[in-house]
């Protein structure tokens, strides 16, 4: 398959999560998935260095970035029609040492991470800081990330799982030194809202939900915001995955009949809402999906049309 000289489709707000290509997706499938996302308008791919060390044989990670960097190589020109996120940091300094021991975001580990040589690319669209590091003051992983920019290895700066303050202390520092700042966050974030102090199942980074506090420094520095599992991993909609626990509470109960009644006036799923509705608040959904009718319904969904009278029914119940 070539797409030099084709014509692309309208963009797409959905990003393809690529965290288990590799492994327990196997490389067909990946490819198929990649390959049908560019088909309708997909442009950014996320992955990590350390994607799935938990599922690899290995118990490092690294196999997401190969399998996306053997896709690139076999498609002629689709480099330029997509682009690639990628995050260091999480990565097990050896198998079983997660979460104890990681590579963390020191000069040393920034520059170790070898994320271009997987991907078998010149430079990355989007280097996310997957987690925090307080062994490492942030000014020293910005000025890193600072020397990766300048040298055109990373075009944008992104933080996941990082506290509002980590965020405004690195931004502070960027515009200190004149570089780059932080400009992206990603965290959880779905509809419902889990009750506080909780995390929900798979959130394993202290400040990996997406609190007001983070939504409100992304909304003053017009940073863009990315949603991991915004689809509880298919439980709105699978009968046979229940809502999580953190979820139960009377606020999701009018929230899941709000999502019930939308869904009924638009033709489409629940979750096909939620993600119409995160798109609305400014926010790009990641997609984990392993199967193409996720993708498909996935890509539906970000491309639905709720009016002003659906989201205002969706912020009533909240």
């Amino acid at each position: 398959m070539t797409y030099e000289n084709s014509t692309p489709a309208p963009a797409s707000p959905l990003v393809l999560g690529a965290m288990m290509f590799g492994t327990r997706i196997d490389e067909e499938t990946s490819f198929a998935l990649l390959d049908r996302f560019v088909e309708r308008g997909g442009e950014w791919i996320d992955t990590a260095d350390c994607y799935a060390f938990w599922a690899s044989k290995d118990g490092r990670g690294g196999d997401s970035e190969r399998v996306i960097g053997r896709w690139l190589a076999a498609r002629p020109g689709v480099r330029q029609r997509v682009r690639i996120a990628t995050k260091v940091g999480a990565e097990p300094l050896w198998a079983g040492s997660w979460p104890r021991v990681r590579a963390g975001l020191s000069r040393r580990a920034v520059a170790d991470a070898g994320s271009l040589d997987r991907l078998g690319v010149d430079s990355v669209d989007l280097l996310w800081l997957h987690q925090e590091d307080r062994a490492t003051p942030i000014e020293e992983t910005v000025d890193t990330v600072a020397g990766l920019v300048a040298s055109g290895a990373v075009r944008r700066v992104g933080a996941s799982n990082h506290p509002a303050w980590r965020i405004e202390r690195a931004r502070s520092h960027a515009a200190a030194t004149g570089t780059r700042p932080i400009d992206a966050l990603q965290l959880n974030a779905t509809y419902l809202r889990a009750r506080p102090g909780t995390l929900p199942e798979g959130v394993v980074h202290p400040f990996g939900l997406l609190s007001d506090e983070q939504r409100d420094i992304a909304q003053a520095y017009r940073m863009e915001v990315w949603a991991y599992t915004p689809l509880l991993t298919g439980a709105y909609d699978d009968p046979a995955k229940p809502i999580p626990p953190v979820y139960d509470h009377p606020g999701s109960t009018r929230r899941l009949a709000a999502l019930d009644d939308v869904a009924r006036d638009t033709g489409a799923t629940r979750g096909q809402v939620v993600l119409a509705w995160l798109v609305a608040q400014g926010i790009r959904p990641i997609l984990g999906g392993s199967k193409p009718y996720q993708l498909e319904a996935a890509l539906d969904g970000v491309t639905l049309a709720l009016t002003d009278e659906h989201l205002a029914r969706l912020a009533v119940a909240g």
